[in-house]
């Protein structure tokens, strides 16, 4: 070791490669199988060929894998229920962006203890989303760490990109090789060229440095994303899922010569970081696909079992069941009266949309 390199480095800790935790989880008929029709329908919505919406809806994070996989489960009963109309996929987050310091999500720090064991954190992750796939219940994800699909890509049906990393080139790059579609959300001002630009770098061919299931750096060359598609979560200024607002991000698709492919996020600037106020966001887009609109196409709602969220206590047997430790969320109850009544209103509406 110099003195002029790694200078702010305290240690290189080994990390298994994506090959052996995939060899102690392999994936199963039945995920494998939920994935891949999962992925089918979701391109099926996009190009108009399935006339219903998608939704993808949960915990804002995942923190304990048992409610995590209660809520799962009665989300699969509630999807089978309403799957004529709308396509649920349970959002599944294990990685949290942060603007300066907190829990940096499940994979980070498992134990929620500043242990950042982010070895053991990975392969949890992956039985978890094995676990949820298993059930029949597609899952979604926020891929934050470049690194991470590569661990558990195969059982992802949906990927979001953060409002933060949307306009990086990493994230975009990383984005032209994942195998789902990809949501990319505006930025925290609201700009959507940014998001825009992002669908665009991603459709296209890219090649960077990656690192490849046995571990090792390698260059990635990509194919480019034809699923990307624009998230709107509202911006500093205003929310961004009325009318006139999905009006103006139609233009700007349009006029990126884009699909007019939109999905409103129900949840961040769009209900002011309120969650109980999501319900009236979901109601608004619905009454605009009442009212002709063709291009929403998709929802996110952070739900929990338990209504809003809590602080991670020192002592963590004092955790609330079901109930975020990050952003608020609204609780099941709410969370099946908004799906459902979306259901019943959308029901005759949504196959005219293709007709």
């Amino acid at each position: 070791m110099t003195k002029i390199e790694n200078v702010n480095v305290s240690a290189f800790d080994p990390m298994p490669p994506p090959a052996e935790i995939h060899a102690r989880l392999p994936l199963s008929a039945k995920a494998e199988a939920t994935v891949s029709r999962g992925r089918e329908l979701l391109c099926n919505i996009l190009n108009r060929k399935d006339h219903r919406m998608f939704i993808v809806v949960g915990p804002c994070s995942i923190h304990d894998p048992v409610a995590g996989l209660d809520y799962a489960r009665r989300l699969k009963g509630l999807a089978d229920e309403v799957g004529d109309t709308l396509q649920l996929i349970m959002r599944v987050y294990f990685e949290k962006p942060r603007t300066t310091v907190g829990w940096k999500g499940y994979i980070n720090d498992p134990f929620m203890d500043d242990s950042f064991r982010v070895d053991v954190g990975m392969e949890k992750a992956r039985q978890f989303l094995l676990q949820v796939n298993e059930l029949g219940l597609p899952a979604g994800t926020e891929a934050l760490d470049p690194y991470g699909p590569q661990y558990y890509g195969d059982l992802i049906t949906w990927t979001a990109i953060g409002a933060r990393t949307t306009e990086s080139q990493t994230h975009r790059e990383m984005s032209s090789g994942l195998s789902t579609p990809v949501g990319f959300k505006n930025a925290t001002s609201g700009d959507l060229t940014v998001a825009t630009n992002a669908i665009l770098s991603a459709s296209n061919p890219h090649s960077f440095l990656g690192l490849n299931n046995d571990g090792r750096v390698a260059i990635v060359r990509t194919t480019g994303n034809a699923y990307g598609h624009i998230v709107l979560r509202g911006g500093d200024d205003a929310p961004n899922y009325d009318a006139v607002a999905v009006a103006i991000a139609e233009e700007a698709i349009t006029k990126a010569k884009l699909p007019a492919n939109i999905v409103v996020d129900c949840s961040h600037a769009n209900s002011y970081k309120k969650p109980e106020l999501q319900p009236l966001v979901m109601a608004d887009v619905v009454n605009q696909i009442r009212n002709g609109n063709k291009s929403l196409l998709g929802l996110m709602i952070e739900s929990n079992i338990e209504a809003g969220n809590q602080p991670i206590p020192a002592d963590l047997s004092q955790l609330k069941y079901g109930c975020s430790v990050t952003d608020g969320c609204v609780a099941w109850d709410t969370t099946e009266k908004m799906i459902r009544n979306a259901a019943v209103l959308l029901r005759d509406v949504l196959p005219e949309r293709i007709a």
